[in-house]
């Protein structure tokens, strides 16, 4: 059970600013409980303790003042192209997957969908506070766009590259590199699983 030593009113304030309902604790010797995903932090006098079976799930929340580094994988899917389209992205540490998603997203192309999903996937890592971002894609034209190496012709494509590269001025160090599909198969997978789930 990884255990933070930190003031547990600051650590409720960052848990609660996320979205995390805390509640008073179990015993006097607890301050507060929260619940998220599969973990539960408890806290004590100067110690939070993460207890479940992704302690992934309130961690990176926890550690926000640490910064820390994430990989960001991201993944667009549309059949018809444009047709029904859906976006999956993944957060990885040392510690594991700390956050991912897949949801549609409505009737559009593959490339607007694969810059929706690098966007949330930024989004949720600066909300996580990390302070480094390695990305990863599968979509060569996306990776070659945010790097400057290919042009934006389409004007909603090189907003979203203004939107995504705004993003990625948030944290102080970022890569962004093309990996193959096998690579980004879990933010893939997700993109997928909302296209059939619809």
């Amino acid at each position: 059970m990884p255990s933070i030593e930190c003031d547990p009113d600051v650590a409720r304030d960052r848990l609660e600013a996320a979205g995390v309902n805390v509640e008073p604790g179990n015993t006097d010797y607890e301050r507060w409980r929260a619940e998220r995903g599969e973990a539960t932090a408890v806290a004590y006098d100067d110690t939070v303790v993460v207890q479940g079976s992704r302690p992934t799930d309130l961690l990176p929340m926890l550690r926000a003042d640490e910064g820390g580094r994430a990989h960001v994988y991201f993944d667009g899917a549309s059949r018809g192209n444009p047709g029904p389209a859906a976006i999956g992205w993944v957060l990885v540490t040392s510690d594991g997957i700390v956050a991912e998603g897949g949801e549609r997203i409505g009737e559009t192309t593959n490339n607007r969908a694969e810059y929706e999903a690098l966007e949330r996937a930024l989004a949720a890592a600066r909300d996580y506070g990390f302070d480094e971002a390695d990305v990863r894609g599968d979509s060569e034209l996306i990776v070659r766009q945010i790097r400057g190496e290919y042009d934006t012709n389409n004007p909603e494509l090189r907003e979203r590259r203004v939107r995504v590269l705004e993003l990625l001025d948030a944290f102080d160090r970022w890569t962004i590199e093309h990996v193959p599909r096998e690579v980004n198969d879990r933010a893939d997978s997700l993109a997928n699983e909302a296209l059939d789930d619809g």
